[in-house]
């Protein structure tokens, strides 16, 4: 896509990151905060932040020159959004201040701008109602920290129009970053299966059945280990769904209303769509594609191993 002019509204580590990264892909970006004092502080510490992940390797060696090329601090939000194609809101997670926000994003902002809104659990839907033609309106939300991680939920709200929504998936691929389209509904889909496994994970260190610190090694060591190249129907389709089935069952002899067996999931099962060993199931990998799939899921972990190995051991303890 061309280079875009963009503001980014709320500066701190999260806008910051975000900021830092449309910088980094060539966009024209302006900064802006509660004060300009704060906006341009924080400008400050992206261009020294930015140096540091050029020092360590983690960001292409012009990448000083060009974020500092790109990136300025407005002296107010208006200031900042009066010319921007694409908007992005990124102030604290609080309605109030957000909904503040976007009225004054939405009467200083050219009628056309696209603004996006950087929240990670407030309905779109919500937000839309402080939003002058709310059509143009929709979450684009990263996660944290903004310049690494590379999965963004767009999500439209009921009368978000395609442009608005082409728009967001435009900025976020000049990123390198990679969108995902997510139906408006509380906490979207990153936040409702985190959540999910941290109260898993809390109940079972409540019961004593394992320590924090051996549940999160189990996590990363065994599923955990997966997911940076399967999501969770993929991983169930080269399981088995049968074998998912089975093993409902088991946890229903404790659980069952907590593990009862999805619909969707007994569905399959019933029909003979067991995976990728059947060639039909959630995602209908053809039955001759398994070998090359299994080829390259082993080639994956191996390959994550020797990264985890050369990396070392997370500084926790």
């Amino acid at each position: 896509m061309s280079t875009l002019d963009i503001a980014v509204v709320g500066s701190g580590y999260m806008g910051g990151g975000i900021a830092q990264v449309l910088a980094l892909a060539g966009h024209t970006v302006r900064i802006a905060d509660v004060s300009a004092e704060i906006a341009a502080s924080n400008r400050a510490r992206l261009i020294a932040e930015t140096e540091q992940f050029v020092a360590d390797g983690l960001f292409p060696a012009d990448a000083v020159a060009r974020v500092d090329a790109h990136l300025s601090a407005a002296a107010s939000i208006e200031e900042a959004v009066a010319t921007a194609d694409f908007i992005e809101e990124a102030v604290p997670e609080k309605i109030e201040i957000k909904h503040a926000t976007l009225r004054r994003i939405s009467e200083a902002a050219r009628p056309d701008a696209v603004i996006g809104s950087n929240t990670s659990t407030i309905l779109i839907e919500s937000l839309a109602e402080a939003v002058t033609r709310p059509e143009r309106f929709l979450g684009v939300h990263f996660s944290n920290p903004a310049p690494f991680i590379p999965g963004v939920e767009l999500i439209p709200h009921p009368t978000t129009n395609e442009h608005a929504i082409e728009v967001g998936e435009a900025v976020v691929a000049a990123t390198g970053k990679q969108s995902a389209r997510v139906t408006d509904s509380t906490g979207f889909v990153l936040n409702r299966l985190q959540y999910a496994l941290f109260e898993e994970a809390t109940k079972i260190a409540d019961e004593g059945i394992a320590t924090p610190d051996d549940i999160d090694t189990i996590v990363r060591t065994t599923f955990g280990f997966r997911l940076p190249f399967f999501g969770p129907f993929a991983i169930a389709d080269m399981a088995g769904l049968d074998v998912y089935a089975f093993c409902f069952e088991s946890l229903q002899t404790r659980w069952p209303e907590r593990f009862a067996t999805p619909p969707s999931l007994q569905q399959h099962v019933d029909a003979g769509e067991l995976g990728t060993k059947s060639g039909a199931g959630y995602l209908d990998v053809p039955a001759d594609r398994a070998p090359e799939l299994v080829a390259y899921r082993n080639k994956a972990y191996v390959a994550m191993q020797k990264l985890l190995d050369e990396l070392g051991p997370a500084p926790i303890h």
